[in-house]
């Protein structure tokens, strides 16, 4: 493959990439506790221009990509074990891998009086699981702003918020809205977060900037293509060329 061909096929490559990320983010602009991802690469090529980046360019333009952590907007639903952060950090799942890290805060109650997220997973709380008293009704449970929670007035536990700082882009996907740490990679104490009972925190997705960002990716990769087929007619006119 010539180097012109390389690079065409990895730009190509990368802005298919990109299409999906953005189609993957339209797809959960209405998911509670969402944060979009981005990838660069369109911006960079728009930047920097086709004729400055060679091969190794679009590669690494094609792998650089982050998560957008910014707030996404509060959205009161009036359920008492609905729970929206404000600030940076997250609430901390536990699982059998070990902890995961979400913005997701639809809880609920387990069989053991447990709080638990949606996938049934325990929150963690500063000292362990937060058990319930049995037989306490949801209109007793209270959350307040630091994440303490109390049944029926008395305090039962409270929830588990870290920070990851700068550091924060290092997080990975790991599904159903939760993010893994890197092996080393420690969480901090939140100290600039609160806690609001009855809402939910909205996808941070924003429909005409990803709407915006899809054309803008659709228009180059056309573009490219139409840069492969003139390449490819140039080449063959001078195999023609060269056998006459």
């Amino acid at each position: 493959m010539s180097d012109i061909a390389a690079i065409i096929s990895a730009r190509s490559e990368a802005l298919s990439l990109e299409f999906e990320t953005i189609a993957h983010n339209l797809s959960n602009v209405s998911t509670n506790g969402y944060k979009r991802r981005i990838n660069a690469f369109s911006k960079a090529l728009e930047e920097q221009g086709a004729e400055t980046m060679d091969e190794s360019g679009y590669d690494q333009a094609a792998k650089y990509s982050t998560y957008d952590f910014t707030q996404g907007r509060m959205i009161e639903t009036g359920r008492q074990l609905d729970v929206a952060l404000s600030g940076k950090g997250f609430f901390v799942i536990e699982t059998p891998d070990g902890p995961l890290y979400t913005r997701n805060g639809m809880f609920r109650i387990n069989s053991d009086s447990q709080l638990v997220d949606s996938e049934g997973r325990v929150v963690a709380g500063e000292s362990g699981p937060i058990t319930l008293p049995a037989a306490t009704s949801l209109d007793q449970i209270s959350v307040a702003r630091n994440g303490t929670i109390s049944a029926d007035g008395l305090p039962v536990g409270q929830l588990r918020l870290v920070d990851f700082k700068e550091n924060e882009t290092k997080l990975v996907s790991a599904g159903l809205n939760c993010f893994a740490a890197p092996e080393g990679l420690e969480a901090d104490p939140a100290d600039a977060l609160s806690v609001h009972q009855g809402f939910q925190e909205g996808s941070n997705v924003q429909l005409y900037e990803e709407m915006v960002d899809m054309m803008m990716v659709t228009r180059m990769y056309e573009a490219n293509m139409r840069f492969s087929k003139v390449g490819s007619d140039t080449t063959q006119s001078l195999i023609n060329l060269a056998l006459a």
